[in-house]
């Protein structure tokens, strides 16, 4: 089978680790080409994406770049691209990335 994403069943089946809420940084760029970089809470990580907590909206498919921090110099940078993005009411968004594969 060809198809690279996930299916329904296998994304809710998928082991998903709670982030504890941990802070990481994540790059996109903005309609304009601007490199945007922010702080920004992890919630939870599975074999296929991440879902983050956010105060601004980011557009689906754009892709964004997420740096885990760690205590040494060699942080862990994953690649990725926006699947959902929701307005919560707080006021943040509840974006969800769904990670490349070519990590």
């Amino acid at each position: 089978m060809a198809d690279s994403s996930f299916d329904e069943s296998e994304r809710r089946s998928s082991f998903r680790l709670d982030m504890e809420k941990e802070l990481v940084d994540i790059m996109w760029q903005d309609e304009n080409g601007q490199e945007i970089s922010k702080e920004i809470i992890c919630l939870d990580f599975s074999r296929g994406g991440l879902k983050l907590d956010c105060d601004v909206a980011l557009p689906v498919q754009t892709p964004v770049t997420v740096i885990f921090k760690l205590a040494s110099a060699n942080n862990q940078k994953l690649y990725g691209k926006v699947l959902r993005c929701i307005k919560q009411d707080t006021g943040c968004f509840e974006i969800a990335l769904v990670l490349d594969k070519d990590i």
